[in-house]
């Protein structure tokens, strides 16, 4: 029951960012306690009956970094990230959080805030190749396919960084679209030909949750914890009848 509670959670969490731009899809992994071997104790040989089964755990939770597919927006502070490396990589947008220090997003839905600086839709400023967040002014600016930035007058204020996470298992959700890499920081890909991406103004990357098998998941782990705790309430009446009615019969 507290396995497919959990599970329930994570779809739940996954339903909930369906239209969450560059959101990652999580996976409960669930595991299987070893079997127990039952033996008949009243022979002498203790003759092995056969296994039982010790119930179910959920390991751990993963996050599917598959691409999400693309929508046009035609708002110009928007930012799709189209990566052409496949495999347990990942590329990531490069931004601040509270305290200045770099994480990462998927999540291209920027916009520009009072001071002119390019950030997320939190407020997070996003970073260039040289770790300063980007001032484009306003947002009449321009990104190209490789992330320079180019203001509404035509000066190039940066380039956009893009990082790179070799195994994206050791990202940590930070929650606001964000991730975190205990690591240190991420290397980057820009200039980088065995990490090829480009960018694609007025595009977003969509979330990659399957609204439809998850729906489907989530009625599974629902019928799932009904089930067991149908079974639980026979073992409780079970256990009522013997100390009740037994012990009245003694």
């Amino acid at each position: 029951m507290i396995t497919q509670q959990r599970r329930t959670d994570v779809l739940n969490d996954n339903l909930a960012n369906v239209t969450t731009p560059g959101y990652k899809a999580d996976h409960a992994s669930v595991r299987a306690f070893p079997n127990m071997l039952i033996q008949a104790m009243n022979t002498n040989s203790r003759q092995p009956i056969g296994e039982l089964n010790t119930g179910v755990y959920m390991q751990e939770r993963t996050a599917d970094f598959r691409q999400g597919d693309l929508r046009e927006t035609n708002v110009g502070t928007d930012v799709a990230l189209l990566q052409g490396i496949v495999g347990e990589g990942s590329l990531l947008f490069v931004v601040s959080d509270d305290d200045g220090e770099p994480v990462y997003t998927r999540n291209g839905n920027f916009t520009v805030d009072s001071t002119g600086y390019l950030t997320t839709s939190n407020g997070n400023r996003v970073l260039g190749t040289d770790g300063e967040p980007l001032l484009v002014t306003n947002e009449w600016f321009s990104v190209n396919d490789m992330g320079t930035v180019v203001n509404h007058v035509g000066e190039e204020v940066g380039q956009m960084n893009i990082a790179f996470a070799e195994d994206h298992h050791d990202l940590v959700k930070a929650g606001d679209g964000l991730l975190r890499y205990d690591g240190g920081v991420l290397p980057s890909a820009v200039e980088n030909e065995a990490l090829p991406y480009a960018l694609q103004q007025g595009f977003l990357e969509q979330s990659n949750v399957d609204p439809l098998q998850t729906m489907t998941e989530l009625m599974s782990a629902h019928r799932l914890y009904e089930a067991n705790q149908t079974i639980l309430k026979a073992y409780d009446q079970n256990m009522q009848r013997a100390a009740n009615d037994i012990g009245k019969l003694g």
